[in-house]
C-alpha cells in the first residue's frame, strides 16, 4: 500500500475558483500540500503548520506542527487511515466505485447533517461541484446551533 493510492494529484487545479465558497474559512495566505480522495486537503500555513480542511465536516483544524511533525504523526494511532480515510476508499474500490481525473468521492448526505462515512452514503463528483456544494452549505449553517433542522433546497 502506498499513501498516494489515497491522493489526488491536485497541481492543475483552479484553486481560487474552487475556495470561492471557503473564504468564510480558510485564510487567504497557505500552500495545498495534499489532497486525499475525498477532497480533504492538507494545508501548510505561513508559520509552517499543517491545517486539515475536512470538507464534510466543515472544519479546519491543525494536525501537526509541520511536515515532519504530520509524516511521524501519520503512522501514530489511526492518524493515517483517519487523514486519508483509507477503510472508506478501500471498499469503495472494492465495491467497483472509482473516481476519474478532475473527480472525487462526496457524500449523498453531508456529515455535519447526519450523513455517515460508509459506501452506501458516498458517490463520486466533480471536485468542483463537491467544493461549491460543501462550501456553500457550510457557509450557511456555520452560526446555527447544533441540533438546529434545515432543509436543503437545490436549485441553479
Amino acid at each position: 500500500m502506498s499513501v498516494h493510492d489515497y491522493l489526488i494529484d491536485h497541481r492543475s487545479f483552479d484553486w481560487p475558483s474552487l475556495f470561492a465558497e471557503w473564504t468564510w474559512l480558510v485564510p487567504s495566505e497557505f500552500t495545498v500540500w495534499l489532497m486525499n480522495r475525498f477532497g480533504d486537503l492538507f494545508l501548510v500555513f505561513d508559520n509552517g503548520s499543517i491545517q486539515m480542511l475536512d470538507i464534510g465536516a466543515g472544519s479546519l483544524t491543525q494536525v501537526a506542527n509541520s511536515r515532519d511533525d504530520f509524516r511521524a504523526k501519520v503512522d501514530e494511532d489511526d492518524n493515517g487511515n483517519y487523514w486519508f480515510m483509507i477503510p472508506l476508499v478501500d471498499q469503495l474500490v472494492a465495491a467497483g466505485i472509482t473516481l476519474r481525473e478532475g473527480q472525487c468521492y462526496s457524500y449523498k448526505k453531508p456529515p455535519v447533517l447526519g450523513g455517515d462515512y460508509s459506501v452506501e452514503n458516498a458517490c463520486v463528483l466533480p471536485i468542483a461541484e463537491h467544493y461549491g456544494a460543501f462550501g456553500s452549505i457550510h457557509k450557511q449553517i456555520k452560526d446555527l446551533p447544533d441540533g438546529t433542522q434545515v432543509v436543503i433546497k437545490i436549485g441553479k
